[in-house]
């Protein structure tokens, strides 16, 4: 599915956007950092803009394009905090998960 592949692209993008200089970059200056975070956003946006649009267009609700980004921002961010940041998820995290899953779950059922 078109729309779910660009938002875990958009997602993988802002990820690193927000929080690549964590590891490494905490030496930069703040303005540099802020410069370099936007460029890679913008390739963000030019991925989620038109996820946002093939998802509406096919019939996905606004409500519904969000809760499967932040159930996907969660997924990506899961991934790097383990890979990059290298702190571990404990149970509050998969309870925190499991209750955003639920709400995809549940804002998709009936449809």
């Amino acid at each position: 599915m078109p729309v779910v592949a660009l938002l875990i692209a958009s997602n993988i993008m802002m990820t690193i956007a927000w929080y690549w200089h964590l590891k490494g970059g905490m030496g930069k200056p703040l303005l540099i950092v802020i410069l370099i975070s936007w460029g890679i956003a913008l390739f963000e946006y030019c991925l989620a803009v038109p996820a946002n649009r093939i998802g509406y267009a096919s019939g996905w609700s606004g409500a519904q394009l969000k809760i499967v980004q932040e159930a996907i921002t969660l997924i990506v961010f899961a991934g790097f905090m383990i890979l990059v940041l290298h702190e571990p998820v404990g149970w509050r995290h998969l309870g925190a998960f499991a209750c955003i899953m639920a709400a995809v779950a549940l804002l998709f059922s009936g449809r």
